[in-house]
């Protein structure tokens, strides 16, 4: 097993990539506290480039809550042996000076009424700070000759969609992979956010996977979607606060509200669902 380069300045990962001279290079931004979800990007990516980057940035501009940023998991040593172990040539962890190293930006990107949506009504300006991120990400790792690709999971559902506007709207040079979740046993998407619950809670969020699965069952069999039962059960679990269970239109995130109780499903649809269990937020995603 091959330990990953590490570089911390832009000037590092630069030259890093220039001296590999890669005909494709996969880039996966990642904030660290790194798990099997995150591997499954990392193998796809060295699966299909010859040069595979990552990137683990705790970013400031992503928290609406100060709190919650300085109760993120950091564990760089952790992350670069499980970027080991799935290949990964180089690990891009830099200090937020290096990311911002003029402040905080000034001029940003603005996620639009998408960004206002579902998370971005719950943690306001969280969009706004990841596209500023993976903007600067997303050029900082461009290998300027070959192809590029860069990899993102699709339990962030929402934050998918944005970025892939985002490089169509302003011309990105890059190819998106968007990797399925990885889940435990029991069906619990896999989140950095998981290690901060006890063992009760862990319990209790299987709801998400349950209610999903649930309303999924329906949609497949062309069933009328009725959420209300999905919503009953999150009722049934005192830990675990509903911020929202929706089914939306996978490329607008409008909500498919027609469509969702009386009649028959068809067509495609997401369901989106996010709750706080025991104070952590949790977010999941099927696609329908």
């Amino acid at each position: 097993m091959k330990t990953p380069k590490i570089v911390t300045t832009r000037a590092e990962l630069r030259q890093a990539i220039a001296q590999a001279k890669p005909s494709s290079l996969g880039f996966v931004p990642t904030m660290g506290a790194l798990h099997n979800g995150h591997a499954s990007l990392f193998k796809l990516a060295r699966e299909e480039n010859e040069l595979v980057v990552i990137s683990v940035f705790v970013n400031e501009l992503q928290f609406n809550d100060a709190a919650d940023y300085a109760k993120y998991p950091r564990t760089l040593d952790a992350d670069v042996q499980i970027a080991a172990a799935a290949g990964v040539d180089i690990v891009f962890a830099p200090a937020a000076e290096e990311i911002y190293h003029a402040g905080l930006p000034l001029v940003r990107l603005n996620s639009g009424v998408l960004g206002e949506l579902y998370e971005g009504a719950s943690r306001p300006g969280h969009f706004d700070g990841m596209l500023a991120v993976v903007a600067k990400l997303l050029h900082l790792a461009d290998p300027r000759q070959g192809e590029y690709r860069a990899y993102f999971g699709q339990k962030d559902a929402q934050q998918l969609v944005l970025i892939r506007r985002m490089v169509e709207d302003l011309d990105y040079p890059v190819q998106l992979r968007a990797v399925p979740i990885v889940r435990s046993e029991q069906g619990l998407a896999l989140s950095s956010r998981n290690s901060l619950l006890n063992e009760a809670e862990l319990k209790a969020a299987l709801v998400l996977h349950r209610a999903i699965s649930l309303i999924a069952g329906r949609a497949a069999r062309n069933e009328p979607l009725n959420l209300e039962d999905a919503y009953g059960l999150f009722q049934m679990e005192p830990l675990v606060e509903l911020d929202y269970f929706v089914v939306v239109n996978p490329d607008t995130l409008q909500e498919l509200a027609f469509n969702c109780q009386d009649t028959p499903f068809t067509g495609e649809g997401l369901i989106l669902v996010a709750a706080k269990v025991g104070g952590v937020r949790l977010i999941d995603n099927q696609p329908i």
